[in-house]
């Protein structure tokens, strides 16, 4: 199955990378490819039940689906990005 979500945060090249990391290792989880300009996200996927773990994860991360609550603010969402790339 393939899903696309829109998602919140969603600004620059860097957040492409965080989220595809991010989803590229969860189980059943592949061909993950994000559109920057649409703010969306498509993966492939097993199970309906896959999509609510990556609406989960992806609002864990500070990149939460359009209709869920945003709880980063963009201070954090910058954290995120230092912090990801002081691990590569």
């Amino acid at each position: 199955m393939k899903t696309t979500l829109y998602v919140k945060n969603l600004k620059c090249a860097n957040c492409e990378v965080i989220i595809i990391n991010v989803l590229s290792k969860i189980k059943n989880i592949s061909n993950v490819f994000i559109k920057n300009k649409y703010a969306t996200v498509t993966f492939e996927h097993t199970s309906p039940k896959d999509v609510e773990v990556i609406k989960i994860t992806l609002s864990k991360i500070g990149y939460p689906p359009f209709g869920e609550k945003n709880n980063f603010t963009k201070r954090k969402t910058y954290l995120s990005h230092a912090a990801n790339l002081n691990e590569k």
